[in-house]
């Protein structure tokens, strides 16, 4: 799965840090997530959409397999 977590973040000129502390995680879990390394739980994946004030999939983008229905890589 893709996500413009780093992107939305930029654009509202937050620091890792600050975007921890609003959605009450560390600053590793945002590194991850950013990086792609870390699938944010349903309900961590809705608070970053409602932090940045958006759909939760204009920031999470499924890949194909996933669309499908298959979760194996």
């Amino acid at each position: 799965m893709e996500n413009k977590v780093k992107e939305f973040r930029r654009r509202f000129s937050w620091s890792q840090e600050k975007l921890a502390g609003i959605l009450g995680v560390s600053r590793q879990t945002v590194i991850s997530i950013e990086g792609g390394k870390y699938k944010p739980s349903l309900l961590l994946a809705f608070k970053i959409s409602w932090a940045f004030d958006v759909k939760i999939e204009d920031i999470f983008i499924p890949n194909e397999e996933e669309r499908n229905g298959s979760n194996e890589k």
